[in-house]
């Protein structure tokens, strides 16, 4: 059994502050199956061309590692750093780009893969990005929308999980850089 397989409701883990509590939103089995169904559709979504994955940092790495198994066609791998929130929980609404890519797009067909999308400005300014740089399509994967912080309207071609305004952390999400090592995702309580 490892250190977080007991997490409970209102449970706090191992060194965390009396003042955070945890609570499973999505347990890691309704997870794993939900990454499995997306890659499938991105495959037949995807039969030929040049396929590249757009993992955007850092909260899209755990999922973006799952989805990139859970396709059976070659592809490749990119990231790109973007940050919006910093140390707090809501977003600053200003996208700063913190990683560019190593290689380039042009011709290829584009998912990016998010964490989340809430206000929708970063999946926005990235869509606008890839499509200035010639990709022959871009799409956008991501695991949750959060449609109640909605400031910008975009289109999410294969999506999660949709979740109500909570703060969650875990599987890759993080808040403050900490708990991106939960197997589950999990809503925070401060």
């Amino acid at each position: 059994m490892t250190r977080f397989a007991s997490l409970r409701a209102g449970r706090t883990l191992p060194g965390m502050a009396d003042s955070i509590q945890l609570r499973t939103l999505i347990p890691r089995d309704r997870l794993a199956a939900r990454v499995a169904e997306l890659g499938q559709q991105i495959e037949a979504d995807h039969g030929d061309g040049s396929l590249v994955l757009l993992g955007v940092l850092k909260g899209s790495f755990i999922f973006m590692a799952d989805l990139c198994r859970a396709i059976r066609r070659p592809l490749r791998v990119e990231f790109l750093g973007v940050q919006s929130y910093g140390a707090g929980t809501a977003s600053s609404g200003a996208v700063q780009i913190t990683q560019d890519l190593t290689s380039p797009v042009d011709g290829s067909d584009v998912v990016i893969v998010e964490d989340i999308v809430d206000t929708g400005l970063t999946a926005h300014f990235l869509v606008q990005q890839l499509t200035a740089r010639q990709a022959r399509s871009v799409s956008l994967c991501s695991l949750l929308h959060k449609p109640a912080r909605a400031q910008r309207e975009v289109k999410i071609d294969y999506l999660g999980f949709t979740i109500e305004d909570v703060f969650v952390v875990g599987y890759g999400l993080d808040h403050a850089q900490r708990y991106r090592n939960l197997p589950d995702l999990c809503v925070l309580d401060v």
